[in-house]
């Protein structure tokens, strides 16, 4: 809320250079702020009394805005990648998928798992968990099982997250 927005009777006020002004009301510390050509704008709206300040609100705007923007640079966005499996998948094809999760993982990269099901597959679902395990157990040394195996319509999937 900034300038006439501001409907409280009591304000603090902190000068433009930082300095408390004390408590005062709304319509006095407009003034102030009218006659340094500058904007009242409220920064703390749960405080007893509430807390504003006199500044130039354009130059604060932006100042929030470069904040935010360099908030947001310091993330870090963990992407969550897809290795598909079947039941009947041969020993070296899975090494070249643990491959890949394992590059994945390395990059800061979640792995999900997903061993499919189609047909006659379908009647052999608990044998074939195995596959799954054995993927986690060839990654156990840089991941760890973030969700365990689990069985959702014709897939099973597990969910592999770097080690802390």
């Amino acid at each position: 809320m900034i300038n006439e927005q501001i409907r409280d009777k009591e304000i603090r006020l902190i000068g433009e250079d930082g300095e408390q002004l004390g408590i005062m009301s709304a319509r006095d510390a407009l003034k102030i702020a009218r006659d340094a050509d500058l904007d009242l704008v409220k920064i703390a709206p749960t405080a007893k009394p509430p807390v504003c300040k006199i500044v130039d609100y354009g130059k604060y705007r932006y100042e929030l805005a470069r904040k935010e923007k360099e908030a947001k640079k310091k993330q870090k966005v963990i992407d969550v990648k897809e290795i598909r499996l079947s039941p009947n998948i041969d020993e070296n094809d899975l090494n070249t998928k643990v491959n890949a999760a394992r590059k994945f993982i390395t990059k800061g990269d979640k792995v999900k798992v997903t061993l499919k099901f189609r047909g006659r597959e379908m009647a052999h679902m608990a044998n074939s968990k195995v596959i799954l395990d054995v993927f986690a157990e060839k990654l156990k040394d840089i991941a760890v099982v973030e969700k365990p195996a689990k069985l959702e319509g014709r897939s099973m999937q597990i969910t592999l997250a770097e080690k802390k």
